[in-house]
């Protein structure tokens, strides 16, 4: 297949749209959580984060559609904002029917270009989702929150798995259109967007921990990370990674980057873990 084609655009847009799951955030099966249960749930940080990402995304998403003049792309990236909002509203049924305390700050204002933006939230959304992975599977078997929240969560999970793969193989689609398809230059094109996503990330991060009263990272988490380690993490996202992208056909592009990124970083992290190992082992002897 060649990438850019009109089969190609025609395989990414409606491999995307035919898999469409309909439903309703409030009336998905919410559980009736113990008091452990809600306390844990209560305490992870990052409810209103995530609430306002996916309010921000759907605003950015109806910011760009005026600008694609295709029609099935034109529907394509529609539905992934109707998804996002419908995230959106998930997050807020969430934080209401448990009881969540947020403190009220509103989505960031929308500004510069709008197809930009789509593509800042599209590279962002490819290296949380990665990181997402992991910590969902590692969080999944500690029984940190009972089952059926995670089957919700689970979803939301699916449906990001499909908006990356819609989202590499669309900018791919763009910048052949545009002449900007060789090899290299879009790798170098990936290089400089993970990195601007990762800075961003890093930046909600810093701002998170310091707006954020709870020390979950010292308490709550404990509860399910009192393996983890550096090397853990990213062998599961790896493994997390490379099983939801099977489920997609062989044809489409995957992201490819933070695969080969973090199969680089696990490789150093096992060989340090190893050299400490050896090292503390001549001490005890």
């Amino acid at each position: 297949m060649k990438i850019g084609s009109e089969f190609h655009k025609e395989l990414f847009c409606r491999s995307f749209i035919d898999s469409y799951i309909q439903y309703q955030p409030e009336q998905l099966p919410w559980p009736k959580l113990e008091a452990v249960a809600l306390d844990r749930l209560r305490k992870i940080p990052f409810w209103e984060e995530a609430l306002n990402t996916e309010l921000a995304a759907g605003a950015k998403i109806n910011a760009y559609l005026p600008m694609i003049s295709d029609p099935l792309l034109y529907e394509a990236v529609a539905l992934q904002g109707e998804e996002e909002a419908r995230h959106g509203r998930l997050f807020q049924f969430l934080i209401q029917h448990y009881g969540i305390e947020t403190s009220g700050q509103a989505p960031a204002q929308l500004s510069g270009n709008p197809e930009q933006a789509f593509i800042d939230f599209g590279y962002g959304e490819c290296l949380d989702s990665f990181l997402g992975f992991g910590l969902f599977k590692i969080a999944r078997q500690s029984d940190f929150l009972p089952e059926p929240l995670f089957k919700i969560f689970d979803l939301l999970l699916q449906e990001e798995a499909r908006h990356i793969v819609f989202f590499v193989n669309w900018i791919a689609y763009v910048q052949v259109s545009r002449g900007r398809g060789a090899k290299v230059l879009r790798g170098l094109s990936s290089v400089w967007n993970y990195g601007r996503a990762a800075q961003r990330m890093m930046g909600v991060v810093g701002n998170s921990a310091q707006s954020n009263s709870q020390d979950f990272a010292a308490t709550e988490a404990s509860v399910f990370l009192d393996n983890f380690s550096l090397e853990l993490l990213i062998s599961e996202c790896l493994m997390e990674n490379a099983r939801r992208m099977s489920e997609f056909d062989s044809r489409l592009l995957q992201p490819q980057l933070l695969p080969v990124l973090a199969k680089s970083a696990l490789r150093l992290v096992t060989a340090f873990s190893q050299h400490n190992s050896r090292s503390n082992e001549k001490i005890a002897s």
